[in-house]
């Protein structure tokens, strides 16, 4: 349709073959550095139920955009996002990984690793690395294996990590984890 957004806008980047394995299926993704079309940011989004980000759609559009880097997985053949990585950086001293998602029925089969991957590849010269992530199970020897430590166990002494959500009725609004403010707040 006329004024509609491009399906893809390519960075310049070559694009990578990798194979994963899991334990039940062999998989291959492309990955590419590039911008998803909207409908598929869209899809992807909802297949992990990351509604925060699709109930505003042109603003996860806006914030893909505005990335430092975006790298997709794409499925060979049919050529379907099926994973998405994106940082926000300073290019010298901080990347920051925003997002790291796979399509549901991709998971646990490299996919994940191979753009966390990479995303530290391009990053090697920057100082530091950072992300912040559910405490779901796995995550933390996931990120660990990929050379993350969590910020209470940072040697020769312990750091500090602060996040700010946006509160109900705030123009950002909550994102869908329950109230984390202490009970006396």
């Amino acid at each position: 349709m006329a004024g509609m957004e491009p399906q893809r806008q390519r960075r310049p980047a070559e694009p990578r073959v990798t194979s994963a394995t899991s334990a039940t299926r062999a998989t291959s993704a492309v990955l590419a550095e590039e911008r998803p079309a909207r409908d598929e940011l869209a899809r992807l989004y909802s297949s992990v139920g990351w509604t925060a980000y699709t109930r505003d759609l042109d603003r996860l559009v806006a914030a893909v955009a505005g990335s430092a880097c975006v790298l997709t997985a794409r499925e060979p053949g049919t050529g379907a996002l099926i994973g998405l990585v994106r940082t926000v950086s300073d290019g010298h001293t901080i990347v920051y990984v925003q997002d790291l998602l796979v399509d549901a029925d991709h998971q646990r089969a490299g996919v994940g690793r191979a753009l966390l991957d990479g995303v530290l590849d391009r990053s090697r010269h920057v100082r530091q690395v950072v992300l912040t992530t559910d405490a779901e199970e796995g995550q933390r020897a996931f990120y660990e294996a990929g050379g993350f430590t969590e910020v209470h166990d940072v040697t020769p002494g312990p750091l500090r990590s602060f996040v700010r959500f946006g509160r109900p009725g705030d123009a950002d609004g909550p994102d869908d984890r329950p109230d984390s403010r202490p009970a006396d707040a």
